[in-house]
């Protein structure tokens, strides 16, 4: 049995951290928006796409709710970084909702 709440709190938080989310570090490759259904995805120039799960088969990383505030966003910083032409960095949430070959976007840090 477990004596201590420290360590209950920080099994909990290990539970919590996704495994094999994928990150990455570059510039702004590429970027599409796509009319039919308003999926925007893009890719990311530099070094290659670690840790990402099985679902996402390409390296394209996709906004997960782009009509939400947050894909608001996150769009905006995506064409911030590839207008100055600044190095992003990626984080991925481990899951391919959004699309089933894409990992889904879940933060973005502009460099």
């Amino acid at each position: 049995m477990i004596k201590s709440k420290w360590a209950v709190a920080v099994l909990l938080a290990l539970n919590c951290v996704p495994v094999n989310a994928g990150s990455q570090v570059g510039k702004v490759g590429y970027l599409l928006v796509r009319a039919s259904d308003g999926l925007v995805y893009f890719t990311i120039e530099g070094a290659a796409k670690i840790d990402s799960p099985a679902c996402a088969k390409n390296t394209y990383w996709m906004i997960r709710d782009e009509n939400s505030e947050v894909g608001k966003k996150q769009y905006a910083m995506l064409l911030a970084a590839q207008a100055s032409g600044r190095e992003l960095t990626v984080r991925g949430m481990n899951t391919c909702n959004r699309w089933s070959d894409g990992e889904d976007l879940d933060w973005l840090q502009l460099r």
